[in-house]
């Protein structure tokens, strides 16, 4: 289990995790939740902190607080991406997004989609160094990755789970994808909902596929591949349909993937050498061609003289 737990994976690809994480979590502030700024806009009386939230205490936000936790999370999560300072800029990443989850779910609404995203900011600081393209092999990084793909299939396991706790059978036969279409349901959405049963039978299988999904811990490796493109699929006809996108949730679900291979500087820098190539090889040959013949004034025609 432990030998299970410590896998070693490249740095490589521990480098490109942690860099698409950090991206993400500088993305997350401008781009999906900056209503989180907006809430201490309401009274503070409707601030209900969770449970860690109560157990650490941590204060009521204030418009100062959530605006040095906003700037100097961006900044940090920015650094933190180049891959400097792991361990302290990891930490103080981690520690100012969790401040601001808690703030952004202590107003009646929790998401799950951030659980995996959590998990991974949590362990990343304690992979160490790692540079992009680094085929060397690391269980530090191993680890990191590992309790975040554990993190990704529990919030699919765990969502089940509650689905059969608090809506037991009626859950999968009842209307619950209808409803949500009626919410939020995009043109194709309203052409599903038109084709009878196809609800219901898409409740079924999400629930199945939901439970499931630890199996992709014991597929054969050949098959891995396969499985997360599934997940990926499902989360792309939600978006579709429903309009839900659960994007921290897609980024954590890339620990399963070989990013060592994506490499997009890399690519930019080819290219760029491939579109000079032609001007260069241009050049050779005016060179090799040598200066064009110095020529004269041409001779006057005439009558021959004698």
């Amino acid at each position: 289990m432990t030998g299970w737990l410590t896998e070693a994976v490249p740095r490589g690809r521990v480098a490109a995790f942690r860099t698409l994480v950090y991206l993400f979590v500088a993305a997350d502030l401008v781009v999906f939740t900056p209503w989180v700024r907006t809430r201490v806009d309401v009274p503070g009386d409707l601030y209900q902190p969770l449970l860690i939230g109560r157990l650490l205490p941590l204060p009521t936000p204030t418009p100062a607080l959530v605006g040095v936790i906003f700037w100097a999370l961006l900044a940090l999560s920015l650094l933190a991406a180049t891959g400097r300072a792991p361990r302290l800029l990891g930490w103080a990443v981690f520690a100012l997004y969790f401040e601001w989850m808690i703030v952004a779910m202590s107003y009646g609404k929790v998401d799950h989609d951030r659980v995996g995203l959590l998990v991974a900011l949590a362990a990343l600081p304690t992979a160490g160094r790692a540079r992009h393209g680094d085929p060397t092999r690391t269980e530090a990084g191993g680890w990191a990755l590992r309790v975040t793909q554990i993190a990704v299939i529990c919030t699919y396991f765990l969502a089940a789970w509650a689905k059969i706790r608090f809506g037991g059978l009626d859950w999968a036969t009842g209307s619950v994808l209808a409803r949500a279409i009626i919410r939020r349901g995009t043109d194709l959405a309203d052409l599903v909902a038109q084709v009878p049963h196809l609800l219901i039978v898409a409740q079924f299988g999400i629930l199945a596929f939901e439970l499931l999904s630890p199996m992709v811990f014991v597929l054969p490796a050949r098959w891995r591949p396969a499985a997360v493109g599934f997940f990926y699929s499902f989360h792309l006809v939600t978006v579709a349909t429903i309009t839900i996108s659960f994007a921290p949730h897609l980024v954590a679900m890339t620990s399963f993937l070989p990013l060592e291979k994506v490499r997009p500087l890399v690519w930019a820098g080819r290219l760029r050498h491939r579109a000079a190539r032609p001007a260069l090889s241009a050049g050779s040959d005016n060179e090799a061609a040598g200066p064009p013949a110095l020529t004269g004034p041409e001779p006057a025609v005439g009558p021959a003289t004698p």
